[in-house]
């Protein structure tokens, strides 16, 4: 029976028609891997998402955590499908042999989380922080905290999490107040608040390790006198074995709309509730050097944007097949021309609306897949490639797309989801169907890991008007090969000519911002300038997928090159507007004062 979570057929088709990840193979990281092996990991991760993860998505969702004596309580079937998870090796999967990782591409990885995330993402997230965590760890950490705290990681017995926000600071980090003091020792005692902390108490497996920004002495203000700090809740002994209970404490559990299987907690440090050594403070342990907190808490943040947008796309996708399957088993009326009642009703999905909202469902969840699958295939391009420049030359683009791939399947997938409850129409709200859960789990996306209009500062301050617009220039030179490429039918260039044209505005547009020399003028309308650049470069991946599709017969190619068609001649004409708007700088959100509305 085909999967109602994912397309298998369509994550093949981007890993081996498009992508060509078999390329990979020649790499010195990968050589131990064939085709054979990703399409193992691949039905593995399918199988357990349909087994073990998906079955207890709907029970996660009514039975939420709950804070019972200070200790959080969650339903067991989160922890048996961890178990199952970690058990296969899946925590490791792109991680060096020599910490027990699988050293698997990073594409081949994501297309295994997006089962996971659509079959239930609240589940999914305590491997989405663990995975981070540890990656963080390894890139910055000593051999002493990579034994100590990854390798357990990685075995499924400590989970992992980030604890940046506090209650007066939100996501202005440069306003946190939790204190670092060193000690004799070289540890430090952390004091201070955290809140909207997600997966940061529970009682799976043998710890928690969090990772905390705290201000330690002589940093001064700002973001520049923020260090990172490895807190467990349990500490260490010597010999790896969990000791005392750390002096971090859950005063209280948020309650939200969507995603409810994974905890989310307000934490307190230091408030002398345990006491480690008969001493009041949370025992930390610095990552890497004083004051640079910051700079290695994006390793885990911007991987983290990434996977957000990975699991925005995947609660789309699965709302997407689930429409489709409903919009192909519900009889209700008949095609227009056709109104004899004596003859049976039709399936919605031969109605023209329907089929409308099943088009842009599918242009959105496949084109943001695409985009996730190809963001994983230019990190391993970034970390693998023989030519040092071609390391470089992914670095810059990654880092352009970063935002992009964060935001826009958070808004657009959503959308998805949106639509999914249309299609099924007033079944679509009750909870006897599954798609108005997936909408409420993602409504959670474009907030998590920086809003839209954090992502659209990143992208407009630092990628574009930053950087000497470095990735605007990669993306550039990425788009212009594929239009080039794109004269082997009518509809590949016609495709082509509105992509150069998009891209070609984006560029004068960016240009003329750069001559603003008013600071709140040239990012006023930053979130525009990011829907707009997601939707190019959406384009821009639909016009990839209609090469790699040319020639092809079957259902499936036909499909594609529809999709493909519908986002060229209904969603980017969207950009034509908006970037007239960008072009003469509009200034009506300053105009509008705070004491106008």
């Amino acid at each position: 029976m085909t999967s109602t979570i994912m397309s298998r057929r369509d994550i093949d088709f981007l890993l081996f028609e498009w992508l060509d990840v078999c390329t990979l193979l020649s790499r010195e990281r990968f050589t131990a891997h064939s085709r054979e092996t990703f399409t193992e990991v691949l039905d593995l991760s399918e199988q357990l998402a349909e087994k073990r993860f998906a079955p207890h998505n709907r029970k996660g969702d009514l039975q939420e955590p709950r804070l019972v004596d200070g200790q959080v309580e969650l339903i067991i079937e989160i922890e048996d499908a961890l178990g199952a998870y970690a058990a296969a090796g899946l925590i490791g999967s792109t991680m060096d042999e020599s910490v027990g990782g699988m050293q698997l591409p990073q594409c081949v990885f994501n297309a295994c989380t997006a089962w996971f995330y659509g079959a239930n993402m609240s589940t999914a997230a305590y491997n989405l922080l663990t995975v981070g965590n540890a990656n963080l760890l390894l890139a910055h950490g000593t051999s002493e905290q990579i034994d100590a705290f990854v390798r357990p990681m990685l075995d499924g017995r400590h989970f992992g999490t980030m604890a940046l926000s506090e209650p007066q600071a939100g996501s202005s980090l440069a306003d946190i107040a939790t204190r670092a003091l060193p000690q004799p020792d070289g540890s430090y005692r952390l004091f201070g608040s955290k809140m909207w902390i997600s997966g940061a108490d529970h009682q799976m497996g043998e710890n928690i390790i969090h990772l905390v920004l705290a201000k330690a002495p002589g940093g001064g203000g700002g973001v520049k006198g923020i260090s990172l700090f490895i807190v467990p809740k349990f500490l260490i002994d010597s010999d790896g074995r969990r000791g005392a209970r750390n002096d971090i404490v859950v005063t209280g559990l948020n309650h939200k709309m969507g995603a409810r299987g994974t905890v989310n907690t307000i934490l307190n440090l230091g408030d002398g509730t345990f006491c480690p050594d008969g001493e009041a403070g949370a025992v930390g342990y610095l990552v890497g050097e004083e004051h640079r907190g910051l700079q290695y808490m994006f390793h885990m943040m911007n991987e983290a944007r990434v996977g957000i947008g990975l699991s925005a796309t995947s609660l789309g996708y699965t709302g997407y097949l689930k429409s489709l399957e409903y919009a192909r088993s519900r009889p209700q009326g008949r095609p227009a021309g056709r109104k004899n009642a004596r003859t049976p009703q039709s399936p919605i999905v031969e109605h023209a609306d329907v089929r409308r909202m099943l088009l842009a469902q599918k242009s959105y969840v496949e084109g943001a897949l695409a985009l996730n699958l190809f963001c994983g295939r230019v990190l391993d391009e970034q970390k693998t490639a023989t030519d040092p420049s071609a390391r470089e030359r992914a670095g810059v683009l990654l880092d352009f797309l970063t935002p992009i791939a964060k935001s826009w399947p958070s808004q657009w997938c959503l959308q998805a989801n949106s639509l999914a409850i249309q299609v099924h129409g007033g079944y679509g709200y009750t909870r006897d169907y599954d798609v108005e859960q997936h909408y409420r789990d993602n409504r959670l996306n474009p907030i998590h890991e920086g809003t839209h209009g954090i992502q659209a500062q990143d992208l407009l301050a630092r990628k574009v008007l930053g950087d000497d617009g470095k990735g605007l220039h990669e993306l550039g030179r990425m788009i212009s090969l594929t239009v080039e490429r794109a004269s082997v039918d009518v509809q590949a260039k016609e495709m082509a000519l509105h992509l150069n044209h998009s891209w070609e505005r984006l560029v004068a547009v960016a240009a003329h911002l750069q001559t603003v020399n008013d600071p709140a003028a040239r990012l006023a309308n930053a979130s525009v300038f990011l829907e707009v650049a997601g939707h190019v470069v959406v384009a821009w991946i639909w016009l990839e997928q209609v090469l790699a599709a040319h020639g092809k017969a079957g259902d499936f190619y036909i499909g594609k090159r529809l999709a493909a068609q519908y986002f060229f001649r209904w969603e980017l004409p969207r950009t034509a507007a908006q970037l007239e708007l960008l072009a003469v700088n509009d200034g009506t959100l300053l105009e509008m004062k705070p004491e106008y509305f």
